[in-house]
């Protein structure tokens, strides 16, 4: 199983996806859908720490150990509340609105999202990916949203990002707040939150072969769904540069 996650992993670094984008206008539809896997990554993230951590009233100690609570609340804590390219905090998912609007990309879609949870309005690319997530995170066992959680973002996006930002500088595209949240992930996710997540995946899995299995399988889907989102955004990006094209001629 681990053979195949890696291969999954290697597909989605290699796809054609980061070498579509081109200009501006590219920049904006491959945003347009990555922005809802920006906001579902905040689901799993939630869901992790709503079964590690105690979030309810009367609180009472965890079950697991004070090293993986600490974990997942510093994971938190990064993620919702980091600093910006300015130094004021700001959590990822508002950095990534914020570039989104540098760039003149639509934000309807996704604020008309959080207003309604009507995932109608979400790309229809990017729709299945998101509700695969959302179902995790509300009735997945714990250790298959941490697997989602590591296999599919942790340890996925900082090789993701270096060819997202290898593109932008390559391609001189201006978005300097992109261009700040990719090598932020990079960062942070790279030397911090992705060894985070996978000791708190192993931990959660201990030596029980029935919940690394779960972990795996639930890790492998997860990256199978990134590809199809990315598989649609691509589609999406090539299809609109075609339009273009034939407008100019």
């Amino acid at each position: 199983m681990e053979k195949i996650i890696a291969e999954h992993h290697n597909e989605l670094i290699a796809h054609p996806v980061y070498r579509s984008l081109k200009n501006i206008d590219d920049i904006r539809t491959f945003m347009e859908f990555h922005v809802f896997a920006v906001w579902d990554f905040m689901s799993l993230l939630k869901s992790i720490q709503n079964k590690v951590t105690c979030t309810s009233v009367p609180w009472k100690p965890s079950s697991y150990s004070a090293e993986v609570v600490r974990m997942i609340n510093e994971i938190v804590l990064g993620e919702e509340s980091d600093v910006d390219q300015f130094g004021e905090p700001c959590s990822h998912f508002e950095l990534y609105l914020r570039a989104m609007e540098e760039v003149g990309a639509n934000t309807a879609a996704i604020k008309d999202f959080l207003n309604t949870f009507n995932t109608e309005l979400i790309p229809s690319g990017a729709r299945e990916f998101v509700e695969f997530n959302l179902d995790l995170a509300m009735n997945g066992r714990i250790e298959e949203v941490a697997a989602s959680f590591f296999y599919g973002r942790e340890k996925l996006l900082p090789d993701v990002f270096r060819e997202m930002v290898k593109v932008l500088k390559s391609e001189n595209i201006e978005c300097p707040t992109l261009l700040y949240y990719f090598e932020r992930h990079i960062e942070v996710d790279g030397y911090s939150h992705g060894p985070l997540a996978m000791k708190c995946l192993k931990e959660i899995c201990g030596n029980n072969e029935t919940k690394t299995l779960r972990a795996q399988y639930a890790g492998v889907q997860s990256l199978r769904m990134r590809c199809k989102m990315w598989d649609a955004t691509h589609k999406a990006i090539l299809y609109k540069a075609k339009q273009h094209l034939y407008a100019v001629q």
